[in-house]
């Protein structure tokens, strides 16, 4: 389903420091929910694959000796049991494979197949062309300073978080 969006050029007078850091999450977050929502939408239309599937895959393609479910569900900042049950759907499907883990009967570890591999490659090939065409419209240079500052939001956030506790 294409949902149509209408950006709006906003001018606004100089607002108080909260409020404007307010209406930068607001950006950010429907800024993200957008460019994910798209992603889902061309990886379910383009693969027949969801996004957690594609995130586990790129997790187990980085890691060619594999991955704990543990590591795994760490990686991906989820619970063991979603990662289990994508895990159990990829496997019935031949891209990856799951085994006991050497030193501890109760952990498993997770590796792609050849299929796997071959399969994700394209995949990702294929991501990248998309992510790509999302961002053609900035510079290297907008890209650049895109995100540097968001390296500084994000080290703000573990500022922040760190304060907390």
């Amino acid at each position: 389903m294409v949902q149509e969006v209408r950006v709006v050029d906003e001018k606004v007078a100089a607002v108080p420091a909260t409020k404007q850091a307010l209406r930068l999450w607001l950006r950010l977050f429907s800024s993200t929910t957008m460019i994910e929502q798209r992603l889902r939408n061309f990886l379910k239309d383009r693969f027949d694959t969801t996004l957690p599937r594609f995130d586990l895959m790129a997790a187990l393609y980085r890691a060619e000796d594999g991955l704990t479910m543990g590591e795994l569900s760490r990686w991906l900042l989820v619970s063991n049991g979603n990662v289990t049950g994508v895990a159990e759907r990829l496997e019935k499907e031949g891209l990856i494979t799951r085994r006991p883990a050497p030193n501890d009967r109760r952990s498993q570890i997770v590796t792609m197949t050849p299929a796997g591999r071959a399969a994700f490659e394209g995949w990702a090939r294929e991501h990248e062309e998309w992510i790509s065409d999302i961002f053609a419209d900035f510079s290297t240079k907008e890209m650049d300073a895109f995100m540097a500052l968001l390296v500084k939001a994000k080290e703000s956030v573990i500022k922040h978080d760190k304060k907390g506790k």
